[in-house]
């Protein structure tokens, strides 16, 4: 993205009205808080609707009228993820995979502003919460590293960019339904010593060709825009209360951590297509009907493409324990926790042999009787 040619908005840090310290934003309100003083400022809401912008007109213009972004950005050497850094830290490790960073290579850096998000709701205890909740649930996972988990220092609240994507489709298919009929079948069995025959039904399928074409609005499919997380886990963290999104401001961004934009808009829109083509053969599943349902083709046409490019709040934990990362995250909306499950082998040893101790024990009293 960075070959737009967009204009720029300095990124700053922001001053208590009363004493002068730094503000960080309160999540779950529209205030600014001073954690010297205690004073809360205000953040301006701004009575303006959330816009879709047309996705072709977007590229073809090259988001002529697009912001972006100045920020002090530090690149880790490790995963390759870029994030933002407060310029007065002088040592901190990768949010995403507690990698230390190289302090001396951040740099101040544009990075494609979105015009939308959604700001943090759960305070950083809140989430801490939530996450040592689910932590205490994973049965089987190292003691130890359950207890480095709950060291809440690698704990970070993350804005993680993502796109967003209206489309109408229109899908043409070729494919078979499959209709169910039965057939009696004779067969030979032995019963009380005795070989004699019977009779079943046994289910066929009768199928037969088909084509037809199947039509749906889409209405926000959601990629995110990095590559620094597991897409498995931080796709799980969906539903997002996208009807609650405001109009970008600077200073929700106050404390925590963004990422730049990782995938851009056209990348994102055809990891979009994968998410709508599940959706579209569900529909040509109930569209051919009967008992079963093969797809040999489909071709979907998209028309009246517009997106957003927004950025949802994430409380991220990473950890390395024996050579490997494990990695959590929570839906700083909702407290959705997802991660990566280690296992102890030695306890799951254990809780077999246990198991089979009592079906043992269960077994030997149910015979003695």
């Amino acid at each position: 993205m960075e070959d737009y040619d967009d204009k720029n908005t300095q990124s700053s840090t922001f001053s208590c009205t009363s004493c002068g310290a730094d503000l960080k934003y309160k999540p779950g309100t529209i205030n600014l808080k001073c954690d010297y003083c205690g004073a809360e400022n205000d953040i301006p809401q701004i009575d303006a609707a959330i816009e879709e912008l047309d996705f072709n007109t977007y590229l073809d213009d090259k988001s002529k009228t697009s912001e972006q972004l100045s920020v002090h950005i530090v690149k880790c050497e490790d995963c390759g993820a870029s994030s933002t850094l407060d310029p007065k830290i002088k040592s901190a490790s990768c949010p995403y995979c507690a990698t230390p960073l190289i302090i001396s290579s951040a740099h101040d850096e544009v990075m494609l502003q979105p015009k939308s998000l959604l700001p943090f709701k759960l305070e950083r205890k809140d989430a801490q919460s939530e996450f040592r909740k689910w932590v205490i649930k994973l049965w089987f996972a190292p003691s130890d590293l359950k207890k480095a988990s709950l060291d809440f220092d690698h704990f970070k609240g993350i804005y993680i960019p993502y796109w967003t994507y209206d489309s109408d489709t229109s899908s043409s298919y070729t494919g078979q339904r499959g209709i169910y009929y039965y057939i009696t079948e004779t067969y030979t069995t032995t019963v009380n010593g005795k070989q004699v025959t019977k009779t079943r039904q046994v289910r066929k399928t009768r199928w037969y060709f088909v084509s037809g074409r199947v039509a749906r609005f889409f209405d926000d499919v959601l990629t995110a825009a990095s590559k620094s997380l597991p897409v498995k886990y931080i796709y799980a963290l969906e539903p997002w209360d996208l009807e609650s999104l405001v109009p970008f401001d600077e200073k929700y961004l106050s404390g925590f951590i963004t990422e730049k934009y990782q995938i851009d808009l056209k990348e994102g829109f055809e990891i979009a297509k994968n998410i709508m083509a599940v959706v579209i053969r569900n529909d040509i599943r109930g569209d051919i009907g009967g008992n079963e349902q093969r797809i040999f083709q489909v071709g979907t046409s998209y028309k009246d493409i517009t997106f957003k490019h927004i950025l949802l709040p994430v409380y991220v934990s990473a950890y390395r324990y024996k050579n490997k990362l494990f990695r959590f995250l929570v839906n700083a909306r909702t407290g959705e926790v997802q991660g990566e499950r280690p296992v102890s082998w030695l306890k799951i040893t254990f809780a077999a042999i246990v198991v089979l101790a009592i079906g043992i024990t269960i077994y030997y009293f149910a015979n003695t009787q």
